[in-house]
C-alpha cells in the first residue's frame, strides 16, 4: 500500500484504536494522536508511566503521556481494533 494511502487512513482514524506491523515485524498498538505527512503517532495501550519529567506545552513530552512516531514509509499492515 502506498503512503498517501496510509495517511488518508491514519487520518480517517485519529481518535481510534490501531495495530500497525512495521517492515522490521515489530507489531504496534495504541490510539492515533496525530499524522503529519510521513507518520502517525501513537498513545500506546496500558497504564501511564511516571518518568518524572516535565510536560512540552504541544502535549507530546512525558507529563501529558507517551507519545511516538512511526514512519507511515515503515507501514506493511494496519487495522483498526475497536
Amino acid at each position: 500500500m502506498s503512503v498517501q494511502r496510509y495517511y488518508h487512513m491514519c487520518n480517517r482514524g485519529i481518535g481510534r484504536a490501531v495495530q500497525i506491523r512495521t517492515r522490521d515485524g515489530r507489531v504496534h498498538r495504541g490510539i492515533i494522536e496525530r499524522v503529519s505527512p510521513n507518520r502517525v503517532f501513537l498513545r500506546p495501550f496500558g497504564r501511564p508511566r511516571n518518568y518524572g519529567g516535565y510536560g512540552m506545552p504541544w502535549g507530546f513530552g512525558f507529563g501529558a503521556g507517551f507519545v511516538f512516531g512511526i514512519a507511515l514509509g515503515a507501514i506493511i499492515g494496519l487495522a483498526f481494533i475497536w
